[in-house]
């Protein structure tokens, strides 16, 4: 059988143990900690198979040379693929593969999280309390969940699963998707879109971005269709929301609160430290200046145990299955 020399672009430090406690086919492992781009592409030299996770550069120039380099495999341990120039890896007869899915739970959980912070004012109290000021300020004053109608726009299996968590603290939750599962219907009230942007207190993005279909279907348009006061998460996919329109939403009074854990265009921001300095980008700067009312995390839905495991795992099968029979049914 052919020796499968393979490299991980994106192995953290906590998830490297999992490579290794999993490699049950004895591939030839190199972890990197960082991403791959442009800079550090050559140390793929030598490998024969490519692991990438989001952002990752998996674009024109990486993936020719890639090719000349004698990859044969790409994996991408994501379910998205954005991070792939997909039509070029498949005109230089890549075999590529995606994770079909890893626990829902993980996203749910981080989406309830920035959901209850921002409706508690949780960030806002404890930034206080670190500065030594135990004072109940006015804002602090917050509404229980189990009196809030809960909208979830992209009811697939994370969206149920964060339906689920909610509807478990005793809200109401309404949704909205082109397939109604009647699985979903148990838990959810379906409704049409317009409908549940305009009673949902808390909205949560759940849906998949397809660029042409929904790019920026959080608009200004979207925002002005919103309660008052009301708060907006997105766990989903950046391009989805329109940044600038949310930074005008706040400044308003119309949002009460914007929780992410992705943004558009965050590989020019996630995974590197800014501190004390601008991004580069006026829109991300204004966001985050708007904290606590906005609270961003980057891009750690999947970073979770049983995620990691779930990812991994799948990826390791998939490059298995190609090199047990030629094909691998979840080929990109």
């Amino acid at each position: 059988m052919k020796k499968i020399k393979m490299i991980c672009f994106g192995a953290r430090k906590n998830e490297q143990p999992y490579f290794q406690s999993l490699n049950k086919y004895g591939y030839e492992l190199t972890l990197v900690e960082e991403l791959l781009t442009e800079d550090n592409v050559d140390l793929i030299k030598g490998h024969n198979a490519v692991m990438l996770r989001g952002n990752c550069n998996a674009k024109l120039r990486n993936l020719a040379k890639m090719k000349e380099m004698g990859v044969e495999f790409l994996l991408t341990r994501t379910v998205g693929v954005d991070h792939i120039d997909v039509p070029e890896a498949k005109k230089l007869g890549f075999k590529l593969a995606l994770v079909p899915g890893y626990s829902p739970n993980a996203i749910s959980e981080l989406s309830l999280t920035l959901a209850l912070m921002l409706l508690r004012n949780t960030a806002s109290m404890t930034n206080s309390t670190s500065n030594g000021d135990f004072t109940v300020h006015s804002s602090y004053f917050s509404r229980e969940v189990r009196l809030l109608k809960v909208g979830v726009l992209g009811v697939g299996r994370i969206g149920l699963t964060t339906a689920k968590l909610f509807k478990g603290l005793g809200a109401e939750v309404i949704g909205y998707d082109i397939y109604q599962s009647e699985e979903a219907k148990k838990t959810i009230t379906f409704m049409e879109m317009d409908e549940v942007v305009k009673l949902s207190d808390i909205i949560l993005l759940h849906m998949p971005y397809i660029k042409d279909q929904n790019h920026h279907i959080v608009n200004a348009n979207f925002l002005s269709k919103m309660k008052d006061n009301s708060i907006l998460i997105n766990c989903s996919r950046g391009g989805l929301v329109d940044l600038s329109s949310v930074i005008t939403a706040l400044k308003s009074g119309k949002l009460a609160g914007f929780g992410a854990d992705v943004i558009e265009n965050e590989s020019t921001i996630f995974n590197k430290d800014f501190k004390g300095q601008s991004t580069g980008n006026p829109v991300i700067d204004e966001l985050i200046s708007l904290y606590p009312r906005v609270l961003i995390t980057p891009h750690v839905g999947s970073n979770t145990d049983e995620a990691c495991r779930n990812m991994i795992e799948y990826s390791y099968d998939n490059l298995q299955e190609y090199l047990d029979t030629g094909d691998c049914k979840n080929k990109i």
